[in-house]
């Protein structure tokens, strides 16, 4: 049986979907940490058949908006010695901000190097998000 230590102080995401794990660790660029970070794929799991989960070893800000936009079902568990005292629940969130590129050529974020791409929430229930300058849809990796 695979054994992960629990971490003392630090950030679990816990409710991945399956797979989804190495998406989110590049989107919260987690490779540029110096802190510990454990990622366990397919664990089983009652609720999901099969999900991920990362630890982080260390109490860093996350950017929630991003795991929302991922997956708004994942959870954040905030650790203090050993133990969770504080958990997380993520929504859809209305805007997102450099999560995603506007792949429009015409798009004036593609002729204005510096300018923020920006999405806004179209359609909760497909979770469709679009471009607040062109309204081209965003598309997921």
């Amino acid at each position: 049986m695979l054994k992960v230590d629990s971490i003392e102080r630090g950030i679990v995401l816990d409710h991945i979907k399956a797979g989804k794990a190495m998406q989110i660790y590049e989107y919260l660029n987690l490779d540029e940490l110096d802190c510990s970070i454990a990622i366990i794929k397919n664990v089983k799991s009652n609720k999901m058949g099969l999900k991920d989960i990362i630890k982080v070893n260390d109490n860093i800000d996350i950017n929630l908006d991003v795991l929302g936009y991922i997956d708004p079902n994942i959870t954040v568990n905030i650790v203090e010695n050993n133990v969770i005292v504080g958990k997380k629940r993520l929504e859809l969130p209305q805007k997102i901000c450099n999560v995603v590129q506007c792949k429009n050529p015409r798009c004036i974020t593609s002729i204005e190097p510096g300018l923020d791409h920006i999405f806004k929430l179209a359609n909760k229930e497909k979770r469709l998000y679009r471009c607040i300058y062109c309204e081209d849809e965003a598309k997921t990796r």
